[in-house]
């Protein structure tokens, strides 16, 4: 043990029957990713076209990548170390730089994007692995494999800062592509083959409390950017009810998210034996999409909040149905992992969102966003009221 004082002492002690606390220092670097979520709305707000929805999608990708890596390695590190400290400090740095470019990255500062994101995967891997001490075979390997994949996809971001237009586009897909497939595959790389189950053990409550936090920063963006905007407006009734309509709907999401499938994903993620490859689906997979219907209703809530009379433009349809679409989808699919069955109430609202979607265009944006609101309603109610009667039984 004492050989293993300077470098094996920053991983973190895990207690049986004891969950590891998110940490201040893992709160205080997640305030960069609120910046980078306002960033990705608002990009995609004003690049609202097919090729602007495939370059923010592309972006959004790479912030919830960096963020969900380094939620894995501070699993596994221990924050309250100075040395994890100031990884995370800088990671912070790298984090401001990522999102400061995010409105340009397909224009003037792609390179500082590309840049950013590469130093930011590359150098917490490579200090993850100076970290683990020789002993630990397992998660040096593991260790060494991830790097391996994260300096090919490095390249291709790089590259990409240095080309232009489709060229830059084709070479980040390529990189975001190659990272995403990685796990699937095991990080297979030559002579040290695929990595275990055992090397990907998480601390369950610690992982689900750190991804649970993320909904909350986007559940948070979404409010401070809708009050922002109705502080600037005249309140008129139409004004009111568009506000309501959006903080019911960010309340209908928190309830949907956390009443009962944050508390039980944290309580099976715990006990299960093959901790890492349940982390990998319904943590580092699943929660994506469900982000991605808080962000794109953020976006939603805005343009309605601005011009909610009249008919409903295209975007307006896309992003205020698509939204809770896109997080009802996300949400069913996260709580089948750890359920092991498809929640009806889920269902039955992605249903009646996929119907709002036909005439959906001959409501006013208002009217559209109260439909929605109440369709969420719904789901959390009959949710809560099924999952009683379960427990009653």
């Amino acid at each position: 043990m004492a050989a293993d004082n300077s470098r094996g002492a920053m991983f973190r002690v895990i207690v049986p029957n004891q969950h590891s606390r998110v940490t201040y220092a893992e709160l205080f670097f997640d305030l960069v990713f609120v910046f980078a979520v306002t960033q990705i709305s608002h990009t995609l707000l004003h690049h609202f076209t097919p090729l602007g929805a495939v370059q923010v999608t592309l972006l959004f990708l790479a912030v919830w990548w960096v963020w969900v890596y380094t939620a894995w390695v501070t699993n596994w590190l221990n924050p309250e170390l100075t040395p994890v400290r100031i990884l995370l400090f800088l990671m912070m740095l790298g984090g401001l730089v990522l999102s400061t470019t995010i409105p340009t990255a397909f224009e003037g500062r792609g390179l500082w994007f590309a840049l950013a994101y590469a130093s930011m995967q590359v150098g917490r891997t490579a200090f993850w692995l100076f970290a683990t001490p020789p002993h630990r075979t397992l998660v040096r390997h593991n260790a060494i494999r991830i790097l391996a994949w994260l300096c090919v996809s490095a390249v291709l971001w790089v590259l990409g800062g240095f080309a232009d237009g489709q060229t830059r586009l084709w070479l980040w897909g390529a990189a975001v592509i190659w990272e995403y497939i990685s796990p699937a595959a095991r990080f297979w790389v030559p002579k040290l083959g695929f990595s275990s189950v055992e090397a990907w053990a998480v601390e369950g409550g610690h992982m689900a409390e750190r991804c649970a936090g993320f909904i909350i920063i986007a559940l948070g963006e979404a409010i401070v950017v809708n009050g922002a905007t109705f502080a600037e407006l005249d309140w008129t009734s139409e004004n009111i009810l568009a506000f309501l309509a959006a903080l019911t709907g960010a309340i209908a999401m928190w309830w949907i998210y956390f009443h009962k499938g944050a508390e039980a994903g944290s309580e099976l993620l715990s006990k299960s034996m093959e901790s890492g490859r349940l982390a990998r689906l319904a943590y580092t997979y699943l929660h994506m999409p469900i982000i991605a219907g808080i962000i794109l209703t953020a976006v939603s809530d805005e343009l309605v909040l601005k011009h909610p009379s009249g008919h409903s433009d295209v975007r307006t349809v896309i992003s205020t149905i698509g939204g809770p679409l896109v997080f009802l989808i996300g949400t069913i699919l996260f709580k089948h992992s750890i359920r092991g069955f498809l929640q009806l109430s889920h269902g039955v609202g992605i249903l009646a969102l996929l119907a709002l979607g036909w005439f959906g265009g001959e409501l006013s944006p208002l009217w559209l966003s109260v439909a929605t609101t109440l369709i969420l309603i719904v789901v959390a109610i009959w949710e809560s009221m099924s999952l009683r009667s379960k427990a009653d039984e």
